[in-house]
């Protein structure tokens, strides 16, 4: 009984022993949260303080950007308005030095009998004027068909140089057509009407004829008629 009673001691001393360790862990770990806590909070402090710099960093940083994209904005718009300004100029200028070529749609064509008395032969002039709202560029000579009761008999250039002119819009520019008229008393070869097809057009525009009644006939050998280049004409003449 004896020995019992010293195992159950020794155990219970044991017991004892080790419950004082555990309390002794615990208490310990207990007060290793209280000193972790500060721990944190140093580093909290460290990363408020770092979020400061940040913050700091980043304002100043947004203070340049801003300062930058403010400057920026100012250059780009200065940039802009540069272009736009230089843009409209050069649009501009190449109106005036590059126009497109005048269309048959965009001219009006009249034609007037400008003879002068004593000439040998009579002389239709031509008007293209420029109805299109727009200036245009018109250089050559135009194609020229007499209709007749023998057929088309179609106008020989004169050999004339040509020059390139902006026909500006509202005005008008001149050709003239050189015919031989009938001087026979019959009734020769009979003229019912004027093709014109303006430089470098396809399109045609049929007129009245103003000029004299009729062509003479003959075999070929005689006067042909003729056209001049656009602008070798000038208003009535």
């Amino acid at each position: 009984m004896r020995v019992h009673k010293l195992t159950f001691a020794a155990l219970a001393v044991a017991a004892g022993l080790s419950l004082t360790a555990c309390q002794s862990d615990d208490t310990s770990t207990g007060k290793s949260d209280p000193s972790s806590a500060p721990t944190a909070s140093p580093a909290s402090n460290v990363s408020s303080s770092g979020g400061s710099s940040d913050s700091g960093s980043s304002s100043q940083g947004g203070a340049k950007a801003t300062t930058g994209t403010s400057s920026g904005g100012s250059s780009s718009g200065g940039t802009g308005t540069g272009t736009g300004t230089g843009t409209a100029a050069g649009t501009g200028s190449d109106a005036n030095a590059k126009a497109g070529r005048c269309r048959t749609d965009e001219l009006e064509v009249t034609a007037t009998d400008n003879t002068i008395d004593g000439d040998a032969n009579r002389t239709v002039v031509v008007e293209f004027k420029n109805g299109g709202g727009r200036d245009c560029t018109i250089s050559g000579y135009a194609g020229v068909d007499l209709k007749t009761n023998a057929g088309t008999v179609s106008a020989k250039r004169t050999g004339q140089e040509t020059t390139s002119a902006v026909l500006k819009n509202g005005k008008s520019t001149y050709f003239p057509i050189s015919y031989p008229f009938n001087k026979s008393g019959g009734s020769g070869v009979r003229i019912t009407g004027l093709v014109v097809t303006p430089p470098n057009e396809t399109k045609s525009v049929t007129l009245n004829w103003p000029g004299a009644a009729s062509l003479p006939v003959t075999d070929g050998s005689g006067t042909s008629v003729t056209v001049g280049p656009v602008g070798s004409a000038g208003q009535g003449g």
